[in-house]
């Protein structure tokens, strides 16, 4: 299971922001994003704590080593 698009699409559905906010706020295309939800690719690291800092979460919760 990939914990991070799963937790990308939970946070983002929870706030109510579409694929296209957070692909703008990431400065990415939103193929790019939707690539992140289906879990066909990963983010760098950069990117990882920008969305970390979006949504006030931790890395680790992110990446699914914690709740």
């Amino acid at each position: 299971m990939n914990y991070f698009a799963s937790r990308l699409k939970q946070l983002r559905e929870e706030q109510n922001y579409t694929q296209q906010q957070l692909a703008e706020y990431l400065e990415i295309s939103i193929r790019q994003y939707r690539r992140y939800e289906k879990a066909d690719y990963e983010p760098n690291i950069i990117t990882l704590i920008k969305i970390a800092d979006y949504f006030e979460v931790s890395l680790d919760y992110l990446v699914g080593r914690s709740n």
